[in-house]
């Protein structure tokens, strides 16, 4: 039952692992955020609990399959301690522990490991999903370390990260990965042509837009996101073109009154994009579909494009260590306007 869109690679490789009946006791879904590695591992899991199987994969229809995917997980009022604990799903062999903010506690890699060595209640193995694996301190990190170097025959862990080289070496060799990749754009626009009610023009430009993330593409609000595109744009414009430094300081004011961080961190999602748009038409010399974009793209010097985006992802890194967002956008658009 692999309906997951893209990963084919993974998919068939998950495939022969269930034919072969040689699920590893441990395995890292590593990949981008937002590709689906969450989904995969569950359904991994409901082929190892699935009471009516259909050549080895779930059939996504019986009593246990259903079970799986209902897990209650803490509220937004929860404290760390709650979050010491296994989450179970509505199937008492499938459970899953995640971060509580930024870090995967100790309490929790500790309840996994006592669970780890019950037996099944139900299915002939229990399976359980570390999400967001890389952010296991050391204190977790060690903790999950003992349990992989003695694994329980019967239990399986499934580790979920988008930054594998975040964890311990010695955790990666101890376990097997499985790499995912990017959703290729014209998956997600039939994705979303198909599920949703969208224009084919507006379901290409949230393909674009999403690099590569089906959460993202199905998160996004269109209108929202057409008028972040078309601020990008403008920043740009002023950019390459006008070189018009007082627009570019007017445009990040607006950019700093972002009301939370996550919008800020969209906005520069969405900026980048239209960036890669840009740079992209301009090595391939194929223009983009968008004529404002294509004259922006022969206009621009692909290299100091590249030079942007290089300063885009500093200042992703640096909002880890909650830097001033203001002076970063004006260093930016400064930078980009002296160009």
């Amino acid at each position: 039952m692999f309906d997951l869109i893209g990963n084919a690679e993974a998919k068939e490789t998950i495939r022969r692992l269930i034919a072969a009946g040689r699920i590893p006791n441990s395995l890292l879904f590593a990949g981008p955020e937002g590709v689906g590695k969450k989904q995969f591992a569950l359904e991994l899991a409901r082929s190892v609990v699935c009471r009516e199987p259909q050549d080895g994969e779930a059939c996504g229809k019986c009593a246990a399959c259903a079970r799986v995917a209902n897990i209650a997980l803490p509220g937004s009022d929860a404290k760390g301690e709650d979050f010491d604990t296994v989450f179970f799903s509505e199937h008492p062999d499938v459970g899953m522990v995640i971060p509580f903010n930024r870090t995967l506690r100790v309490g929790s890699i500790r309840a996994l490991e006592k669970e780890a060595n019950f037996r099944p209640f139900e299915a002939p193995s229990r399976i359980f999903i570390i999400d967001d694996a890389h952010k296991m301190n050391d204190a977790s990190s060690n903790a999950l370390l003992k349990t992989l170097e003695e694994p329980p025959a019967t239990s399986h862990i499934f580790l979920i990260t988008s930054k594998p080289n975040a964890l311990l070496p010695t955790i990666r060799s101890r376990v097997q990965m499985l790499r995912f990749a990017a959703i290729d754009k014209i998956e997600i626009e039939h994705f979303l042509l198909a599920q949703h009610s969208y224009s084919q023009d507006d379901a290409r430009l949230i393909a674009s837009a999403a690099t590569g993330s089906i959460s993202r593409a199905t998160s996004i609000s269109l209108d929202d996101f057409r008028e972040m595109r078309q601020d990008a744009i403008d920043v740009l414009q002023s950019a390459i073109v006008d070189h018009d430094l007082a627009a570019l300081l007017r445009k990040a004011e607006k950019i700093n009154s972002a009301g939370s961080r996550s919008d800020y961190e969209e906005f520069l999602d969405v900026l980048q994009t239209t960036i890669h748009e840009v740079w992209e038409g301009g090595i391939k010399g194929s223009g983009s579909d968008d004529q404002i974009l294509s004259k922006l793209a022969q206009e621009a010097d692909p290299k100091k494009l590249a030079a942007w985006l290089q300063t885009i992802e500093r200042i992703r890194e640096d909002l880890r260590v909650n830097i001033n967002k203001k002076i970063a956008t004006d260093a930016l658009l400064v930078k980009m306007a002296a160009s």
